[in-house]
């Protein structure tokens, strides 16, 4: 496998995986739906449109596999029947053309927010902690959902024809320029209450996508890719007995910020750890 189409090139993340990709001697074909012509910097670049199916098959043919990272990334700029519409059927149309060119390997850009936790219109708190991946899935509004759907769609391809499909349940993915933000916000521990304290580096999430990528005979998994610590200088265990009291199946022993969401699955899967914390960056500040 040397060559991967790259999906939602020109997105937040997409950029980063070209990266990590190109570095690693990966062949890319990328497209976005608008123009990128940095794109062009990594391989061979594409304007199309994952809603139409024949532009999908133009796209996957030739490649070996398929990182799919285009989607409305949140519920917030756009219609829920919008989010809905193009989350599912981009990552419909990547597999299906992907099953009838005979490509066995596709990984998904998924989100934490499948859980349900974050946009929740009546919030609600995880079942236990650590959150590993067999939380249920109760999302309240159209983002969290088609994320769902995405799995689920993994799920039937894997059935049907034996591709191996990772979902990627991404945390709140944040970029090296972005911690400064961030940083006069840690000790605000409401701030991020709703999703866990949770957050991914952008270098460890283009690394743990290349790991998918190279992960065989998985068949059709869902994985959380987040930090291993929280997003605050308040120790874990503090930040259970102010915000989660009511939760009181408690897994394990919390140590020090030990995140809330278990990366557990994908260390072991993907022989991955994340490299990157926000310590580092107040060190630097």
């Amino acid at each position: 496998m040397n060559r991967v189409l790259v999906t939602g090139a020109a997105g937040k993340l997409g950029r980063y995986a070209m990266k990590e990709l190109a570095e690693h001697g990966y062949s890319i074909v990328a497209t976005d739906n608008r123009p990128y012509g940095e794109g062009r910097r990594y391989g061979h670049f594409v304007q199309a449109d994952l809603g139409q199916l024949g532009e999908v098959y133009g796209l996957v043919a030739g490649v070996d596999a398929i990182l799919h990272l285009a989607a409305v990334p949140n519920p917030i700029n756009y219609t829920p029947e919008r989010i809905f519409s193009n989350n599912i059927m981009s990552t419909y149309h990547v597999m299906e053309a992907a099953s009838k060119l005979g490509i066995n390997k596709v990984v998904a850009g998924s989100s934490e927010s499948a859980f349900g936790f974050c946009w929740a219109k009546t919030p609600f708190a995880p079942d236990y902690f650590p959150v590993d991946e067999q939380h249920p899935l109760l999302p309240q509004e159209s983002y969290g959902l088609s994320k769902v759907v995405g799995e689920l769609i993994g799920d039937m391809f894997n059935r049907r024809e034996g591709m191996d499909v990772l979902s990627l349940r991404y945390s709140m993915i944040v970029a090296p320029e972005e911690y400064r933000h961030f940083i006069n916000r840690f000790n605000e521990t409401a701030n991020h209450h709703r999703i866990m304290w949770s957050y991914i580096d952008i270098r460890d999430a283009a690394e743990a996508s290349r790991l998918a990528l190279e992960a065989s005979d998985t068949g059709s998994v869902q994985l959380n890719v987040t930090a291993d610590d929280v997003l605050s200088s308040t120790p874990t265990e503090e930040l259970l007995r102010r915000h989660y009291p009511q939760v009181t199946d408690i897994r394990e022993q919390f140590v020090g910020t030990q995140a809330l969401v278990s990366n557990r699955a994908a260390r072991q899967l993907l022989n991955w750890e994340p490299r990157y914390s926000w310590k580092s960056a107040v060190e630097t500040h």
